[in-house]
Formats: structure tokens, C-alpha cells, sequence
């Protein structure tokens, strides 16, 4: 398996895979960062080439996980990896808590420590739901959005593609949320909030519009 970043979220992603004792044949990747040296903890390999990483997925273990944060970063490296031969998997911690009845989780998901979603959820492509985060029933989160730390996500809400929820934010029920949307952390979201636009505050207000995404 390798593991798209060696720093920061990618050290988190690895205690999910220490969490389900799935430690062995790990592989990090980081082509940007000089500092890193040759091994993660003196024991994961890093490759730092695309070359390492496509002749790695040739040798027969094509799975990767995204360990980067910020949803447009993350759809282009989803894109960069697949287009070499690598196959998006997800991560879901077993120390989240997962509803039973309704629920739909996308490729590529990252669903983090002490998360609770209940049910009729439906969780997109490459999305990231961090730690200790709460979703309510009849909640759609569409492609490549990511949850900060701590938000809580009431039921009936609907959030729309590569949107970016700050830490220990709460959208209240009823709520949809465009997409290419930021929620600054601590933000109150108490209405409906349309495409390509940044908003903050309890209750949230639009702060300034967003550049509308190219892709």
C-alpha cells in the first residue's frame, strides 16, 4: 500500500493502519519536501520519484490512499496516481463509528478516529472526515470535500463537491452547502450557502467569493 505524503495527515493515516494491524508492506510517498530522508519512523520506505511509485504498483500492489489534506489537492493527486496504474482505496478507522442501515461511503474515503456517522449517509469520492467528527442521518457529501477536526454535521444537510469545513464547525439541520466552499473553523452555518464562496462567523456569514474551479 502506498501512502500519498510523508508529513503531517500522512503520519495520522498511518495510525489507522497501526489501528487495524495492517502495518506490514507499507509505502510512503513525498516528492516535494527535501527533509524527509530515505524512511518514515526509521521503517516505512519513501519514495520520492513517480517512477518508484509506478514501477511499485507494476510489482503488483497498485493500492494507494490519499495523506494530504485540502479537497483540490487531493483530486489532483487522485488523479496524478491513477493515471499511472494505482488503484484508490478507503481508510475507515475502527475506532469510528459507522451506522448500520442506509449508509453509501466513495473510494478513496478517509474516515478518522472516534467519528460517529449514523445513517442514510452518503459519503463521495476521495472525501476526508477527521478526527472525531459527527454526521446525521440523510446527509449527502458530495466529491473530495474535507472535514476538519471536530465538525458536526446535522441531519438533512447536503454539501457540495471539493468544499472545506474548518475545525469544530456545526451546520445546522436542513442546511445545503454549494460547492468549492469555505467554512472557517468555528463557524456556525445556520442557512443555505451557494457555490465558490468563503463564509465565518455564528451565525455564518459570506466573507468573500471564491474563484470558480477550472476542472
Amino acid at each position: 500500500m502506498l501512502i500519498i505524503g510523508a508529513k503531517g495527515f500522512a503520519k495520522e493515516v498511518l495510525e489507522i493502519f497501526k489501528q487495524k494491524n495492517e502495518i506490514d508492506n507499507l509505502f510512503f510517498y513525498d516528492d516535494v519536501n527535501e527533509d524527509i530522508g530515505t524512511s518514515l519512523y526509521d521503517i516505512f520506505p519513501i519514495l520520492t520519484s513517480i517512477e518508484e511509485a509506478k514501477k511499485l504498483f507494476n510489482d503488483g500492489d497498485s493500492n494507494f490512499i490519499i495523506g494530504i489534506g485540502n479537497p483540490i489537492l487531493r483530486y489532483k493527486l487522485v488523479k496524478k496516481f491513477e493515471s499511472i496504474g494505482g488503484k484508490l482505496t478507503t481508510l475507515i478507522s475502527p475506532f469510528s463509528h459507522i451506522g448500520s442501515y442506509g449508509n453509501s461511503i466513495g473510494l478513496g474515503a478517509n474516515i478518522m478516529t472516534n467519528s460517529v456517522l449514523t445513517n442514510d449517509i452518503t459519503i463521495g469520492k476521495g472525501v476526508l472526515i477527521n478526527l472525531s467528527c459527527t454526521i446525521g442521518h440523510d446527509v449527502f457529501i458530495d466529491d473530495f470535500v474535507e472535514l476538519c477536526p471536530d465538525v458536526n454535521v446535522s441531519g438533512n444537510c447536503k454539501i457540495g463537491k471539493f468544499t472545506f469545513i474548518g475545525t469544530n464547525s456545526t451546520i445546522l439541520p436542513n442546511v445545503q452547502i454549494g460547492s468549492n466552499v469555505i467554512i472557517a473553523a468555528g463557524s456556525v452555518v445556520t442557512k443555505n450557502v451557494p457555490d465558490n464562496c468563503m463564509v465565518a462567523g455564528i451565525p455564518a456569514i459570506i466573507k468573500k467569493e471564491l474563484p470558480k474551479l477550472e476542472f
